[in-house]
């Protein structure tokens, strides 16, 4: 049983730390140059892992952990990019959660992510609406989601490849 337990902590701790090292790599990418705000959400790998290996509650302790380590790590704690995030991600891991715990039978991971991707954007455009009081930012939602789509197929294809070569024991910790 204790065994077990630390075995957890670790890959948990392994799965934060892969989606800080994600995040601080998609920083770098000048993906923002062609349309402002956009990226690949590298960084999604990691949650979307914790919540095939080890439940709701994990995936979101990553998800909590890996935004917070990543605003401290990069200056942005409690700014205008910190809440994007925040919002961004969890209104993506919700609506991942239901769909691959609820509807698994309907959609492949690929599905799930690309649901995740989708409603990232959702709730990134409907928190900075609120904060900075227009919600003409909705306007700019289908051409995020127009780039959401293919970059929740590639995460979704990492999740699911790398899913199939996981050792037995570590999907086994559930």
């Amino acid at each position: 049983m204790r065994r077990t337990r630390v075995r957890m902590i670790v890959i948990l701790g392994l799965l934060i730390s892969v989606g800080l090292v994600l995040h601080v790599v998609e920083s770098l990418l000048p993906l923002s140059f062609f349309v402002p705000g956009a990226k690949i959400g590298l960084a999604n790998i990691a949650s979307l892992l914790g919540l095939i290996i080890f439940g709701f509650k994990a995936g979101l302790l990553i998800l909590f952990a890996r935004i917070l380590a990543g605003s401290l790590l990069g200056g942005t704690f409690l700014s205008f990019n910190f809440f994007m995030s925040l919002s961004g991600g969890v209104a993506g891991f919700i609506l991942m959660s239901i769909i691959y715990l609820i509807f698994d039978n309907y959609f492949s991971l690929i599905g799930v992510s690309i649901i995740g991707a989708v409603f990232h954007n959702f709730g990134q455009i409907i928190a900075a609406s609120f904060i900075i009081s227009n919600f003409g930012l909705l306007y700019y939602l289908p051409y995020l989601t127009l780039l959401a789509i293919p970059s929740g197929i590639g995460i979704g294809l990492i999740v699911q490849f790398t899913e199939n070569y996981l050792p037995k024991e570590v999907v086994a910790v559930k």
